[in-house]
């Protein structure tokens, strides 16, 4: 207990304090200690790389639904234009003379008028599949980043318990594992 707040150590933390008062014999120990840390600084960036893509995967996620709504007002817009032309097309055929002139004009108007607008919807259906798709590859990236972490969270158990144990096999288990780590923070890091 330090002051009035409790301080718990971990059987790591112990075994750090111990070395770190008494020194230790054990050159392995002071290799394992120095190692936790490296891996501990490099599971940390890699947090960080984790969490970032999730963000840009949730950002990204919500651009395509942005434009999807917007391509979707665009198709209402049309379909408007659509009913509005099919009047015309029934007043030309109930008409005579002048105001059958007039809907024939509306008609050609309401052609003209959807054929814009049909290329803003596809334009905007296209950009929501853009969004989509980089909002995958983002998620992608967070998974193997989380995975890469992960693996370095279990090096570290791996240290603790080698440490308390001293058997040789863990120590070897505990950097294994760390390089698999590394290898998967290097694929997010290329973006495999």
């Amino acid at each position: 207990m330090s002051g009035n707040h409790f301080h718990v150590h971990g059987p790591h933390d112990h075994e750090l304090e111990h070395v770190a008062h008494h020194g230790s014999s054990d050159a392995s120990t002071n290799s394992i200690a120095v190692a936790t840390a490296v891996i501990a600084t490099v599971g940390a960036l890699f947090s960080y790389m984790g969490g970032a893509t999730q963000a840009n995967a949730g950002l990204y996620k919500n651009n395509a639904a942005i434009k999807k709504t917007e391509a979707s007002n665009q198709w209402n817009y049309y379909q408007a234009k659509s009913s509005k032309q099919n009047l015309a097309e029934l007043g030309v055929q109930l008409t005579q003379g002048d105001v059958r002139d007039s809907y024939a004009k509306e008609i050609q108007r309401y052609k003209a008028e959807k054929d814009d607008i049909k290329v803003r919807a596809d334009a905007l259906e296209k950009e929501s599949a853009d969004w989509d798709h980089r909002s995958d590859e983002q998620m992608h990236l967070h998974h193997r980043w989380a995975q890469a972490t992960t693996a370095l969270q279990v090096s570290i158990a791996l240290a603790a318990i080698s440490l308390l144990t001293k058997q040789g096999w863990l120590k070897v288990a505990m950097y294994a594992v760390a390089g698999g780590g590394v290898l998967l923070g290097g694929a997010a890091w290329m973006h495999l």
